[in-house]
């Protein structure tokens, strides 16, 4: 299992050490100590971002941008600090490309309201993958009913994986975006989304990544990849809800139009003409979540100083002896066994509902993830009702893998 794992050039993490820094790791769930394996739906949180939310609040409470006085000023500094950070993190040429948005379905909305308006006609198409959350399908669909447009998709074989030889007949001249997950959420899949990239690109087709299941696992370089926009939510990197990051090209963001009016968004307003502000705060209106990207900078310095390459071959090594350790459970079938993976693993288990065999899970502290996790159509596409799925993050142990399959093993039992 391990040869088909893209492993990166990093050292072992001390997961005790920093599992310490992890307060709910240290709680108990009916009476048993937690076994957190649902951080695909949304990582824990380090105390030193529980920190910065409260710190926020307690010390330095105010509007950002505009305010003169002390508290305005200092908000608005650590505010942008951390749009700095992010800019640093994820190696965007300019901070003004780093927009911040409520997550990564806000940013995909942003980018498909403004691209649509301004680009996408009566029979023109969008080019999604079989593979994308409801996030990455739903806005695209009401923008091309909006406009006339046509909804595309890149399908996918029973392995999980892109069926990339259809792509070259797809990118037609009616494809204007590109629209991709970078892993997917549901089959762990790591897409070849460089060389969708490329491809794309070829035909002066512009890209957007979901980067939501990809950021907190794999080194995300936007000038590598030359992506034009990618999106990515703060929640699952260890920061805050409510919080996440729009990063498009200066180009092609200055040619779009602004989402949503109000606040920051305006230059000057007067009742016959308003001028837009200039990015990033063109498409930034009304009062941000100002904790949360404070809070989202903090989780990027974490995430930072334990160093992706690091978490990236842990989780690898805990995620090669997960697949080694669900094998030896009886009638236990993996839904998605793509050669490249990341850290999330669906399965099924005889003719046991997900939600049976989750519920059972969950009374003995385990908390995995059941039903179609925001991906129907993949679901349909292998004629289930939904999975269970067990994501793995950097601080999670072999006891709790072993903990997982000893829990499952019992299930099975009883609700045989």
């Amino acid at each position: 299992m391990r040869d088909n794992l893209t492993v990166a050039a990093g050292t072992l993490l001390d997961v005790q050490k920093l599992r310490a820094e992890f307060p709910i790791l240290q709680t108990t769930v009916y009476g048993k100590p937690l076994v957190y394996l649902d951080n695909a739906a949304t990582t824990q949180k380090p105390q030193r971002v529980i920190d910065a939310i409260t710190g926020y609040y307690s010390e330095y409470n105010s509007n950002v941008h505009r305010g003169v006085h002390y508290l305005s000023q200092k908000a608005t500094a650590a505010h942008e600090e951390s749009r700095h950070k992010v800019a640093a993190f994820i190696n965007a040429p300019h901070v003004h490309e780093v927009i911040f948005t409520r997550g990564t379905t806000d940013g995909i909305n942003i980018i498909a309201s403004s691209f649509g308006r301004k680009f996408l006609k009566e029979g023109d198409s969008i080019l999604i993958s079989a593979i994308e959350h409801h996030s990455n399908i739903v806005p695209w669909q009401m923008i091309c009913e909006d406009r006339g447009a046509n909804l595309k998709v890149i399908p996918v074989n029973n392995k999980g994986e892109l069926i990339m030889d259809s792509l070259d007949d797809l990118l037609d001249e009616t494809v204007k975006l590109v629209a991709v997950t970078y892993v997917s959420n549901t089959l762990g899949t790591v897409n070849p989304v460089k060389e969708i990239i490329e491809r794309a690109h070829q035909k002066s087709i512009p890209v957007l990544v979901d980067a939501a299941q990809a950021v907190q696992h794999i080194q995300l370089d936007v000038q590598e990849l030359d992506a034009d926009f990618v999106v990515f939510s703060g929640h699952k990197m260890y920061g805050p809800t409510g919080i996440g990051v729009l990063y498009g090209k200066e180009a092609w963001l200055n040619e779009l139009p602004p989402y949503q009016g109000g606040g920051d968004m305006i230059k000057s307003v007067s009742f016959k003409k308003t001028t837009y502000n200039e990015l990033p705060l063109k498409f930034e209106a009304g009062t941000p979540s100002i904790a949360e990207t404070i809070a989202l900078g903090v989780a990027v310095d974490y995430l930072q100083e334990i160093g992706i390459a690091n978490i990236q071959e842990t989780e690898h090594q805990l995620y090669a002896y997960a697949v080694d350790a669900l094998k030896t459970i009886d009638g236990l079938r993996f839904i998605g066994e793509a050669k490249n993976r990341a850290a999330s693993i669906s399965f099924l288990i005889n003719d046991i509902h997900p939600f049976d065999l989750g519920e059972i899970l969950d009374k003995q502290g385990i908390a995995v993830r059941t039903g179609h996790h925001c991906t129907e159509p993949i679901m349909q596409h292998f004629n289930i009702p939904g999975t269970v799925r067990a994501s793995i993050a950097f601080y999670n142990t072999q006891e709790e893998i072993d903990q997982l399959v000893a829990g499952i093993k019992r299930a099975v039992t009883m609700l045989s």
